[in-house]
């Protein structure tokens, strides 16, 4: 008999689980539609390419939602067998809150396993073909970068000016032999700038040994030890435009960890995602610990406001202290491996709280 209920158990659950995925899911290949609709708008494409892009990119975006998938699938499985009165009868055949709430962790934990091992290599390919095929029409919008075994190249286009930069080298915070073609289509004057180095760390790059070229006056040069330039792009940018982690599955860090970093990519960057994907099963189960404090902590009714209220409450608190979390890593302020735990672990310690009390019922 507990086999059988085992199996209804999950069933339910997973089917509630599926149904909120395909939600978000769709909602998710809404949203990217437009945006590559916008991205095109102006060029002379069909249809098929914005949708064919934003079918590849909602997937990995779905699997970086799914603790919140899956607290808001436990939430409502959880409230439906209490306001059915399904609860009872599962605790008169011997289940126990601390029963329901292992059963659901165990798959959820599967099920992470599951996505990491075999859903994200097939995410990530699908983020390389989205990359790939941007980047074909990325030369006709207004801003553009490139980095190759020639340098580094950028592209930026204002109402009346159109940059183009050139730098040999990228390397820790600096951009090295850097030259800026400054074309004024108004005045149609085209300024040269020649730099040794330029800090990029910000938008408001800092150039050093700075060599000014005019073409109204060919045989002039203003020199200057210091000059400012003004750029849509800074470090992080340059680094997410060209190496996008997302692109890279589990099992392909774990394999090439070493070829990453010999070929540029940050210490930390590595680890950080690294430790999200053997973090997410952990994750998963501590969400459905947390909706079962609040959807077990009583066997009267619960209104669906109640339930909206605590999911979207407790979704952007966590999702909001994550981000912060982040933030404090990639400033310095924490290590990035903690930045990655340090939610979890707060999480943690509310449930453990939790779930003595719900014990106690």
């Amino acid at each position: 008999m507990n086999k059988i209920l085992n199996k209804y158990i999950i069933n339910n659950f997973l089917k509630i689980t599926f149904n909120a995925v395909l939600v978000f899911f769709s909602l998710g290949i809404l949203i990217a539609l437009f945006q590559e609709i916008e991205f095109f708008k102006d060029l002379d494409i069909g249809f098929s390419k914005p949708l064919s892009l934003a079918i590849s990119f909602v997937p990995n975006l779905t699997i970086e939602l799914l603790p919140f998938i899956i607290f808001i699938s436990t939430m409502i499985y959880l409230v439906n067998i209490n306001n059915s009165k399904e609860l009872i009868s599962l605790k008169i055949y011997g289940f126990s809150n601390m029963k329901i709430i292992f059963l659901l962790s165990a798959t959820v934990f599967i099920l992470g396993l599951v996505v990491i091992v075999f859903i994200n290599p097939i995410t990530s390919s699908m983020i390389k073909y989205y990359e790939k095929e941007k980047s074909k029409f990325s030369r006709d919008v207004d801003h553009l970068i490139s980095i190759n075994k020639n340098g580094v190249w950028i592209k930026e286009k204002s109402v009346n000016t159109l940059n183009l930069v050139y730098a040999k080298e990228l390397k820790s915070n600096f951009l090295f032999d850097v030259s800026i073609y400054q074309y004024n289509t108004d005045e149609n004057k085209l300024v040269r700038i020649e730099s040794d180095s330029a800090e990029i760390t910000s938008s408001e790059w800092k150039l050093n040994d700075v060599r000014v070229y005019d073409s109204e006056n060919p045989g002039k040069i203003d020199k200057s030890p210091n000059y400012k330039y003004f750029s849509f792009y800074n470090l992080a940018k340059i680094n997410s435009s060209y190496k996008n982690l997302d692109t890279i599955s589990f099992i392909d860090l774990i394999n090439n960890y070493d070829i990453f970093l010999s070929n540029g990519y940050s210490e930390n960057d590595l680890n950080a995602h690294l430790n999200s994907y053997i973090a997410l099963p952990v994750f998963l189960v501590l969400m459905v610990i947390l909706a079962s404090i609040f959807g077990l902590i009583t066997n009267k009714k619960i209104k669906n406001t109640y339930y909206f209220f605590v999911s979207i409450t407790t979704c952007v608190l966590v999702y909001y202290f994550k981000d912060l979390s982040i933030a404090l890593g990639q400033t310095n302020k924490i290590s990035i491996v903690l930045s990655v735990w340090m939610p979890i672990i707060a999480v943690s310690l509310f449930c453990s709280i939790g779930m003595i009390r719900l014990n106690e019922k």
